[in-house]
């Protein structure tokens, strides 16, 4: 039976068919990839150039833009909407009856569909494989008021005092609306010292960032890391500087705000950003047969997870919101918090105990979920009309992190977005002992610091792993090993692949078996412990 035949007779019997349905369409190649590989500045901005470079981040087919014929072709093919399209993914997001977008596969350059209702899977192809494809400003000793204690939870204060206070560092931030950010007296300093880089709203596509009321959301999730009243509130990240993208429809929950999630992370790529922060979730949806299961909140199935997982390897480092889903059935991180290349951020109340609204890891993700936590439980904000109120939410325990992040990033530059995370879980109250609530815990941004400063000097004649790289055996030198007694290593993610208890007798660590890659050490004693990075060849 050919595939019209039988989409004919699929259609007959299946007549909710006929709605409106999202979908995914994969294009098979890209056009003048190599010269445009070769010309990087054609498609990047010199900032994200430099970036990448500095991190040894390749420039790859993923970074070259989606052939605009092929998307020309399908805005003219009856019944088929294009919303949203993805460089990264070589896809489109399109809307339209079933049967239209099944028989898009027609095409010689569409690779695969994927729709957004698994029902529907039987009229999607496989997914095919694509080929190759700082000037510092004065010392400010901050009255921070009302922000006090969600500041001082993490220590990133003590980072303050030393002048690192995100200045440098680009976030871009994706949210719902950010109403009043270009007036209000509490991010005047922010506009002052041309640290608001602008926006976009891939909702509505217009550069107009502010033109949507629709939520203020965005606006409060800023003042968390850009705020500035004197006396009274300070951010995070007072003086990073920020794109604001829009990317979620506060009236509705639809899989193209996935679409949308993706797109922005492109372009913030493309700009030379360095932290998204995103306080941003999806598992269910307005239409019922687009809902996810728990078992897929594994870091690899959804859209907008699969694109934050290829931000990550793009050099940005990924903060997203746990979720509020604790106290409901769910209870589970939701995308694009479930990916291994997400820093993933819990909220606790502002004694440092569990939120129980916060959504906690579980057995089907491939890394340690929450990585940290933060205040989350009645943070002070500031709305829309420069009022300091108070808010509770995952979505503000993840930029006071993503502030603190910009802070550390600035004080050690050399440091890679892997590296910035790892600090910082390693710096946490519970590393030695991650749980599904509070991940690695409560993380002290200044000790964060230290760690990072120790390991860039790690050959201090007291402190030393080697060789390193290593190929088959890793041996350490610290200052009293009779103390020692377990040895931790940690992939790139955070996640524990080795855990062991020492011997004096014990020549060395084994880690022959381990891929290639960034790994950190480990070495704890009754007292203390001593974190030394290594690389796996």
């Amino acid at each position: 039976m050919n595939l019209k035949i039988f989409l004919f007779l699929l259609i007959c019997v299946s007549p909710a068919m006929f709605a409106q349905q999202d979908a995914w369409v994969y294009f098979s190649d890209k056009e003048n990839v190599e010269v445009s590989i070769q010309n990087p500045s054609a498609i990047l901005s010199q900032q994200a150039i430099a970036r990448k470079k500095a991190h040894q981040i390749a420039i790859d087919s993923r970074d070259v833009p989606v052939n605009e014929s092929y998307i020309a072709l399908l805005k003219a093919t009856r019944g088929i909407t294009v919303l949203a399209k993805s460089k990264w993914m070589n896809a489109v997001h399109v809307r339209g009856e079933a049967s239209d977008i099944a028989i898009l596969l027609d095409l010689d350059f569409v690779a695969s569909i994927d729709f957004a209702n698994k029902d529907l899977a039987v009229l999607s192809r496989a997914r095919v494989q694509q080929d190759k494809f700082a000037i510092e400003a004065g010392l400010e000793d901050f009255t921070y008021g009302s922000t006090q204690n969600q500041v001082n939870m993490i220590n990133v204060d003590a980072l303050h005092l030393e002048n690192y206070t995100g200045e440098g560092i680009i976030i871009a931030v994706f949210d719902g609306g950010f109403p009043n950010v270009n007036t209000m007296a509490a991010f005047s300093r922010l506009r002052n010292n041309n640290r608001l880089l602008g926006g976009y709203d891939f909702v509505n596509k217009t550069p107009a960032i502010y033109e949507s009321t629709r939520s203020s959301h965005g606006t409060k999730v800023l003042s968390t890391m850009a705020g500035y009243v004197e006396n009274k509130f300070v951010g995070t990240a007072p003086d990073a500087s920020y794109y604001l993208f829009r990317t979620e429809e506060v009236a509705s929950e639809n899989p193209v705000e996935e679409s949308y999630w993706v797109e922005a992370a492109e372009r913030a790529d493309s700009l030379g950003v360095h932290i998204i922060n995103s306080s941003l979730g999806y598992n269910t949806f307005d239409n019922a047969s687009y809902n996810y299961v728990p078992s897929e909140m594994n870091g690899t199935t959804t859209f907008i997870s699969r694109g934050a997982t290829i931000a990550s390897q793009k050099g940005l480092l990924v903060v997203n919101s746990a979720g509020n889903s604790g106290n409901e059935p769910w209870g589970i991180v939701t995308a694009p918090a479930d990916a291994s290349g997400v820093f993933t951020v819990g909220a606790v109340n502002a004694n440092g105990l569990y939120a129980a609204f916060s959504s906690r890891g579980n057995i089907f993700q491939p890394s340690q979920k929450p990585d940290v936590v933060a205040q989350g439980s009645g943070p002070n904000v500031i709305s829309e009309t420069g009022d300091i109120i108070i808010n509770s939410g995952t979505s503000f325990s993840a930029p006071i992190i993503a502030g603190g992040l910009a802070c550390l990033w600035q004080a050690l530059p050399n440091a890679n977005a892997e590296e910035i995370k790892q600090f910082v879980r390693l710096s946490a109250s519970q590393y030695r002992a991650p749980d599904y609530f509070l991940g690695f815990g409560i993380p002290d941004f200044q000790l964060a610091l230290s760690s990072g400063l120790s390991i860039t000097e790690i050959d201090l004649p007291k402190f030393k792993v080697y060789p390193n790289p290593v190929v088959n055996r890793l041996y350490f030198r610290v200052p009293d090993r009779s103390e020692v007694r377990i040895l931790k290593v940690y992939d790139a993610v955070g996640k524990i692949i080795i855990e062991q208890s020492y011997s004096k007798t014990q020549s060395g660590l084994d880690v022959s078996h381990l891929a290639s890659g960034l790994y950190t050490l480990s070495v704890i004693s009754n007292n203390s412990a001593f974190n030394f990075k290594f690389i796996k060849s």
